[in-house]
C-alpha cells in the first residue's frame, strides 16, 4: 500500500511547479476527507491523490500515458496505480472509476479546482467558507470555468452523492490545511 511519505517522494522526482503542488495537496486533503466519509484509510488516499498528476508537469498533452510502468518500477501496487489512471476516464485514460476511493479521486480532481478559486477571493480564505457560498459559485458557470462541472457532477453520481455533500467533505478536509495550500485568506497574517 502507497504511503504518503513514498508518494511524496515519488511526485518529488516529477512535480516542481508550484501551482501543480499545490493541487496535489489540495487533492489530496480532500481525498484524505472522503476516506473518513467511507471508513477507510485515510493517509493511503491521501497518497493516492497526492500522487494522481504524476506525469501531468512533464506531459500535458499526454497526461497519463507516463504513470503506469514508472509507477509499477517504482515499486506503486497494480491496485494504486490503477486508482491513479481512473481519475483521467473519458478524458485521456479508458479506467472506469469502480472503488469509492477511484471515484472519489475522479470526483474531486475537479471539485478541488473550485474550492480553491472560491476560498481565494475571500478575507478568511477556506477558513470560514460556508456550503452555501460555495455552492453559489458552483452554479455560476463562468466562475472557474476550466472546471468541469458535467465531470464533477458524473463523479458524484457515482458516488451516490450530492455535488453539495462532497463539496462540505472535501472543504472540511482541506480547511485545516490552509496555510500550506495557501488558502489562508488575503485578511489573514
Amino acid at each position: 500500500m502507497l504511503s504518503l511519505e513514498r508518494a511524496a517522494e515519488l511526485n518529488g522526482t516529477m512535480v516542481t511547479d508550484e501551482h501543480l503542488i499545490i493541487h496535489a495537496k489540495n487533492v489530496s486533503y480532500a481525498m484524505g476527507a472522503m476516506a473518513e466519509h467511507f471508513g477507510e484509510d485515510v493517509e493511503h488516499w491521501q497518497a493516492i491523490g497526492l500522487l494522481h498528476d504524476y506525469d501531468y508537469e512533464k506531459y500535458p498533452e499526454e497526461h497519463l500515458q507516463h504513470t503506469k510502468e514508472p509507477l509499477l518500477a517504482a515499486g506503486v501496487s497494480e491496485e494504486d496505480v490503477r486508482a491513479i489512471l481512473s481519475h483521467g476516464w473519458g478524458i485521456c485514460s479508458d479506467v472506469e472509476p469502480l472503488t469509492n476511493m477511484e471515484k472519489s479521486l475522479f470526483t474531486v480532481d475537479e471539485l478541488t479546482g473550485i474550492i480553491q478559486a472560491c476560498a481565494r477571493m475571500r478575507p478568511n480564505g477556506i477558513q470560514d467558507l460556508e456550503i452555501k457560498s460555495f455552492m453559489k459559485k458552483y452554479k455560476d458557470k463562468k466562475f472557474a470555468a476550466k472546471c468541469d462541472r458535467e465531470l464533477i457532477r458524473k463523479g458524484c453520481d457515482l458516488l451516490g452523492m450530492e455535488v453539495k455533500e462532497v463539496a462540505e467533505i472535501c472543504i472540511e478536509g482541506m480547511r485545516p490545511h490552509a496555510e500550506e495550500i495557501q488558502l489562508q485568506g488575503t485578511g489573514a497574517e
